[in-house]
């Protein structure tokens, strides 16, 4: 098994600072990095949090077109993003009024939109974020990737900013990483069965379409636990588990942590 974006290490070592960067600079990327300890981080001009032992993440959008500035105890240095192609996914059969939602369906959808931006936003001292992810469904086929752009009964869509694990309904789903419930919600009008993890440092991580869940929020998860099962609640045409992951409000390839063949 293979990542479908490699990870590359990059070193960058000045006269008041070393600094080590795990993944791609590319579009949709999840980037690692690891500096002196108590070094002060900006990405862009956002302060991000730095472990005891000087790991920091932060990733890159989808649709990124400038370069990142990161700042590093007052010295400023630029790294090139680097642009992706996506495809284009068509699905046909969903539910009209999952596509276009009659009217009636806005309110519910926007106060479950604000539910999941307040689990995305939590900025806590775990540290998990900065060790290996393992895939959720074993022998899965993976139908849907990241960045696609979504044709949906015919109507163009936002992209699809997940990775996408066809398997059978009730199929037990494996936590990627260790973390904390920040969100376990059996209904959610788009993504049905929703469960949110915090990793720490704005990192998280979605699982969406569930059938069961079997963790509630606040609960503390080791990575490998069975925290629920495959279904296809909410907008989805067979069963499957679509994993998101995130920096904050950033969108992320789930590629770019877990293994998966292509």
């Amino acid at each position: 098994m293979r990542a479908i974006l490699a990870v590359v290490f990059l070193f960058i070592t000045t006269s008041s600072f070393a600094v080590t960067f795990s993944g791609k600079f590319i579009q949709g990327s999840f980037i690692l990095g690891k500096t002196d300890p108590g070094s002060e981080i900006f990405i862009d001009k956002k302060k991000v949090r730095v472990t005891p032992e000087g790991f920091f993440a932060f990733g890159l959008s989808r649709d990124r077109k400038n370069d990142v500035v990161i700042t590093i105890n007052k010295e400023r240095f630029i790294k090139r993003v680097l642009k992706r192609e996506y495809n284009i996914q068509k699905i046909d059969g969903l539910e009209k009024n999952k596509v276009t939602p009659p009217e009636e369906f806005y309110e519910r959808i926007k106060k479950e939109n604000k539910l999941i931006g307040v689990a995305r936003s939590v900025n806590s001292e775990l540290t998990f974020f900065k060790n290996k992810f393992i895939i959720p469904v074993e022998n899965a086929i993976i139908t849907g990737v990241y960045g696609s752009q979504r044709i949906l009964n015919g109507k163009p869509k936002w992209p699809h900013y997940g990775l996408d694990f066809a398997a059978d309904k009730g199929t037990k789903i494996k936590a990627m990483l260790d973390g904390t419930v920040t969100l376990a919600e059996k209904d959610l009008f788009y993504t049905g069965g929703t469960l949110i993890f915090d990793h720490g440092h704005g990192i998280s991580t979605l699982y969406m379409h569930m059938e069961k869940i079997l963790v509630k929020k606040g609960q503390r998860v080791k990575q490998g636990d069975i925290i629920g099962t495959v279904g296809s609640t909410g907008r989805a045409t067979g069963a499957h588990l679509d994993v998101r992951l995130n920096w904050f409000n950033v969108r992320l390839d789930p590629a770019t942590v877990i293994n998966i063949k292509k």
